[in-house]
């Protein structure tokens, strides 16, 4: 049983009272945010143990590997959180909600704990952006040849829809 003094309680007690000073109200799973950012420390310590392990000496990136996994790191957060495509992965933890774009979905978070979470993961270009850029990092230690091929590759496909993009507006600017 527990006292009113009881250490472990007194410390429920006040981070409940902080998530709802926080929240107010609000439906934000703190719990479910701390525990994906368990997962993402988790993840960096365990590459981190791997390439240490392995003995892989940590990349000194260029100017131009900075900015090749910027484009690459831009196009796979969308392909991974607006593309029809990948909608199915998406789907147990969004809302359809229509369209946001060419070739993009407009969708939001559903349910709520870590299936929010992870829905708020997976519809953010800029919170995956967080985890495609470690994954890419991790891939120039452990495989630079196939991460700098993939990352030019992401990269070109960024730049072919800008340019699409570019044509779309010159056309119309011709038109008028």
């Amino acid at each position: 049983m527990s006292s009113p003094e009881d250490p472990e309680e007194r410390l429920r007690r006040t981070l409940d009272e902080e998530r709802g000073a926080y929240t107010a109200g609000a439906d934000r799973p703190m719990g479910a945010y701390a525990g994906a950012m368990g997962v993402y420390a988790a993840g960096v310590a365990a590459l981190s143990a791997a390439a240490r392990l392995a003995r892989r000496p940590l990349p000194d990136p260029t100017p131009w590997d900075v900015l090749l996994c910027a484009g690459a790191t831009h196009q796979l957060s969308r392909l991974m959180t607006k593309d029809p495509v990948t909608s199915p992965l998406r789907a147990p933890f969004a809302r359809y909600r229509g369209t946001s774009g060419p070739a993009e979905l407009a969708e939001e978070p559903r349910g709520h704990g870590a299936r929010k979470v992870v829905g708020e993961l997976l519809t953010c270009p800029f919170c995956t952006g967080l985890w495609v850029a470690t994954g890419l990092a991790a891939g120039m230690v452990f495989a630079p040849r196939t991460t700098r091929l993939a990352t030019a590759t992401m990269t070109a496909i960024a730049g072919a829809d800008l340019l699409h993009f570019v044509r779309v507006r010159m056309q119309q600017a011709a038109g008028e």
